[in-house]
C-alpha cells in the first residue's frame, strides 16, 4: 500500500485507497511527529460523510495507541479546527474532502497553534507513515502512557468557534440584510446559520440536512444554482454558498450573479485598505486571478503578491510577506488577522460586513471588477518537462502576448503529476479568448503533443 500527501493531506476513496489500516497508521504518524509524548492532547473532528465516523474511529485509536489524549469534536467546519487547535495550542486533524463527492475522504493536519504543516514536517510525518504501514508491529506505549479518547458534548465543539466569527466584527451587525445560506449538506449546517443570525442578518437556509451522503451534491459553492434561484426568489440581499468543510465560499447578489473568490478579494481588498487594514497595500493571490481582478486593485493602489495554484501557498506568502489578506477565484480566502487558514463562513460576514458599512448593494461592490473571459485548455504531451524547450510554442506564446496587449494575458503551466500542459488565455472577449488559447494548443500538440 502507498500513499502520498498533495497539497492538502491525504485524499481517496474512502475504505478503499484511504483504508481503516492506512488511517490507522497515519493517526500512530501524526501522534509520533505532531505529538507532545503521552499524554498529550491532540483534536480530531470530521464533516458529514457517512465514512467520517468510520475514519474518525481508525485515526483516533492510532493516535491513542501512541499515548495521544484524543478529543473528538464530532462534526465541525476545517477552519473550526484550525481555530480550536490555535486556542488550544494543541495539533488537529480534519477528516474531510472538501468540496469532493461523498464516496471520497480525506485527512488534513494542522500544527498546534492551527497552522498548516511546513513541507519538512509532512515529509517527516510521510515517512513515519510508510514506517507504520510496512512494520506494523512497531511497539507502542503500554500502561498508563496508553491515549484516551474522549467525545466533547455535541453543540460545546462549535460555541467558541461562533463567537470567535462574531466577533469579528466588533460590535457591528447585518442587521437589516436579507441572506440566504447554502450549507452543501456540510460542516456548515448548523454553524453558519448560527453566526448570521446570532449578527442580526435574517436568514433562509438551504441545504442543511445532511444525511452522510447528499454533502455537495447539487449544492454548495461548485453547484451556487439553486442559491442564485433561491436569492432571486425571495427578493433576499445576497445568498452564501460553502463547500462541504466550510473553508470557501461563493457569494450570490440579489440578481442571482456569482461572485467569486476573485471578486470578494477587490471588495474586501479596496475596504481594508480604505481602513488602513492591509499592510503595504498589498494581498496574496494566485497565477490564476482573473486579470480584472489585478486592474481593479491596481486602480485602487493595491499590488499583488503572486503565488502558484492552492490556498497553502497563499498563506505561505501571507506568513512571508506579513499580509492581512489573500485568496484564491475558488473562495478560499484568508483574513490573517483572524484566521490561520481559509474560512468560507468569516469570508462571507466580512464581505457582507462591507455591504453594510458601504450602503451599497453587493452588485455595486463587485462592479468594482470587471471581469476578463478566461479559457482554460488542458493539452496532453509526451513530456511535460520538455516544455521549456518548445521554442516554437514559446515563439506563439509571445506573439499572442502581442497581439493581446494589455487587453489580456497569457498564462502556461506544467501539471505537477500528468503529463498535461495548461493553457489560459484571458481577453476583453470571450471568442478571442477562445481563439487564442486554441492556436496555443495546436502549437503545442504539434511540438509536444502525444
Amino acid at each position: 500500500m502507498s500513499v502520498t500527501f498533495g497539497t492538502d493531506g491525504v485524499r481517496g476513496i474512502a475504505n478503499d485507497e484511504l483504508s481503516v489500516e492506512l488511517t490507522l497508521a497515519l493517526g500512530r504518524a501524526g501522534a509520533r511527529v505532531l505529538g507532545a509524548g503521552p499524554g498529550s492532547p491532540f483534536l480530531v473532528g470530521r464533516d458529514t460523510r457517512r465514512s467520517g465516523q468510520l475514519l474518525e474511529a481508525a485515526l483516533s485509536a492510532g493516535l491513542a495507541a501512541e499515548g495521544c489524549n484524543v478529543e473528538s469534536l464530532g462534526v465541525v467546519p476545517t477552519p473550526a479546527m484550525a481555530y480550536m487547535s490555535q486556542d488550544a495550542g494543541a495539533p488537529a486533524a480534519m477528516i474531510s474532502a472538501s468540496h469532493n463527492p461523498f464516496g471520497d475522504n480525506g485527512i488534513k493536519f494542522f500544527a498546534a497553534g492551527g497552522r498548516k504543516l511546513a513541507d519538512s514536517v509532512e515529509a517527516e510525518l510521510e515517512l513515519a507513515l510508510h514506517e507504520f504501514l510496512h512494520t506494523p508491529t512497531i511497539a507502542g506505549p503500554t500502561g498508563a502512557d496508553v491515549g484516551t479518547v474522549r467525545r466533547r458534548r455535541m453543540g460545546d465543539a462549535n460555541e467558541p468557534y461562533v463567537w470567535h466569527l462574531v466577533s469579528t466584527l466588533e460590535d457591528r451587525t447585518l442587521i437589516g440584510l436579507k441572506v440566504v445560506l447554502d450549507c452543501a449538506n456540510g460542516a456548515a449546517s448548523t454553524v453558519a446559520p448560527e453566526v448570521l443570525r446570532a449578527l442580526g442578518a435574517d436568514v433562509t437556509v438551504i441545504h442543511a440536512r445532511p444525511d452522510g451522503v447528499n454533502i455537495n451534491d447539487h449544492c454548495g459553492s461548485t453547484y451556487p444554482a439553486d442559491l442564485a434561484a433561491t436569492v432571486v426568489r425571495l427578493g433576499a440581499d445576497a445568498g452564501l454558498a460553502f463547500d462541504g468543510d466550510a473553508d470557501r465560499v461563493m457569494a450570490v447578489d440579489a440578481s442571482g450573479t456569482v461572485v467569486d473568490g476573485d471578486e470578494i478579494l477587490v471588495v474586501c481588498g479596496i475596504d481594508m485598505a480604505a481602513r488602513g487594514l492591509l499592510p503595504g497595500n498589498r494581498l496574496a493571490a494566485t497565477v490564476m486571478s482573473n486579470l480584472g481582478m489585478r486592474r481593479a486593485l491596481a486602480d485602487a493602489g493595491i499590488s499583488i503578491v503572486e503565488t502558484k495554484v492552492g490556498d497553502r501557498y497563499v498563506l505561505e506568502a501571507i506568513e512571508e510577506h506579513g499580509l492581512a489578506l489573500g485568496g484564491e477565484q475558488s473562495g478560499h480566502v484568508i483574513f490573517s488577522r483572524h484566521a490561520t487558514t481559509g474560512d468560507g463562513i468569516l469570508t462571507g460576514i466580512q464581505l457582507l460586513d462591507c455591504v453594510v458599512r458601504s450602503g451599497r448593494s453587493l452588485a455595486v461592490l463587485a462592479a468594482t471588477m470587471t471581469r476578463y473571459p478566461q479559457v482554460l485548455l488542458n493539452v496532453r504531451v509526451r513530456d511535460r518537462l520538455a516544455l521549456a524547450e518548445a521554442g516554437g510554442f514559446w515563439d506563439a506564446v509571445l506573439s499572442i502576448e502581442a497581439e493581446l496587449g494589455e487587453s489580456g494575458r497569457v498564462l502556461v503551466r506544467p501539471s505537477g503529476t500528468e503529463p498535461v500542459v495548461r493553457v489560459m488565455v484571458e481577453a476583453a472577449s470571450e471568442a478571442a479568448a477562445g481563439q487564442a488559447a486554441a492556436r496555443l494548443a495546436d502549437r503545442l500538440k504539434a511540438d509536444l503533443g502525444e
